[in-house]
C-alpha cells in the first residue's frame, strides 16, 4: 500500500538517513517522500527523484506548514520545538487536523519526565534545563491533540555506524544515555514500516550498553 510521507526539517542528519534509506531500500518502495525545508536547494539533488518532492516550509508558519501536510499520511518532524510557545508543535498540529492527517512523530528530548536515573539524570537536567519546559510542552499538546503520535525522546547522540538500541516506554526509567543516529533513524523506519509501533506513545532510545555512564558516549 502506498504512502506518502513528509518529513520536515528534512535537512538534518537523522532525517537524510531515513530518506536515503527509504529511497534506496526494497521495503519502502512504496513511500512517496514530500521534504520540507526552509532553503529547498539543500535537498535539490533528492528531487530530482520520482518519488520526491522537495518544498520549502517554514515550521514557524502556519499556512506553510497546513499547505505541506496536504495529502499526507504521515508527518514526521525532525527537529526540537524549542519555542517559548511551542509554535512548531501547534502549527504542525492544527496542520494535520485542517488536512485530515491523523500520524505525527515528534523529535523530544530525554528527560522531560525526569525519567533518566543516575549521575547521567542529573548532568543531563542540568544541560538541557532551559530545553525541558519547552519540550515537555511539545509533548504534551501532542497527547492532547487527539491524533495518533509518538514522541521520540532522544538520547545524546552519535555518529557510530551500529544499529543497537532498546525502547522505553513514557512510564520507564531511560535505559542508556547515548546512541548514534543511524539508530534514531532506525526507530522511525520502524514507525513508516508499522504505524501502529510506538502509536500514541512518548519512546526513548538508547544502547543499553551505556546504561551505566556518566557522561554521553560519543
Amino acid at each position: 500500500m502506498k504512502m506518502k510521507l513528509l518529513i520536515l526539517a528534512a535537512n538534518g542528519r537523522i532525517a537524510r538517513i531515513v530518506e536515503k534509506q527509504i529511497l534506496n531500500e526494497d521495503q519502502f518502495k512504496d513511500v512517496e517522500l514530500t521534504l520540507g525545508l526552509r532553503h529547498h536547494k539543500r535537498l535539490a539533488k533528492l528531487a530530482d527523484n520520482d518519488r520526491v518532492n522537495v518544498i520549502e516550509t517554514d515550521l514557524a508558519d502556519a499556512d506553510s506548514v497546513k499547505k505541506a501536510i496536504e495529502g499526507q499520511d504521515m508527518v514526521y518532524v525532525a527537529i526540537l520545538d524549542q519555542n517559548s510557545d511551542n509554535t512548531m508543535t501547534k502549527n504542525v498540529i492544527d496542520g494535520m487536523k485542517a488536512n485530515h492527517v491523523d500520524r505525527i512523530v515528534f523529535t523530544n528530548l530525554l528527560g522531560i519526565f525526569n525519567e533518566v536515573p543516575g549521575e547521567f539524570g542529573k548532568w543531563n537536567q542540568n544541560q538541557i534545563s532551559d530545553g525541558i519546559q519547552t519540550s515537555a510542552g511539545s509533548n504534551t499538546l501532542l497527547e492532547d491533540s487527539g491524533l495518533t503520535y509518538t514522541t521520540l525522546r532522544l538520547p545524546w547522540l552519535n555518529d557510530r555506524d551500529e544499529v543497537k538500541y532498546s525502547v522505553t516506554k513514557k512510564n520507564e526509567p531511560y535505559v542508556g544515555v547515548s546512541a548514534s543516529r543511524q539508530s534514531v533513524a532506525d526507530v522511525v523506519l520502524r514507525i513508516v514500516a508499522d504505524p501502529s509501533f510506538a502509536a500514541n506513545d512518548s519512546i526513548g532510545m538508547a544502547d543499553p550498553d551505556t546504561q551505566g555512564e556518566t557522561r554521553p558516549v560519543y
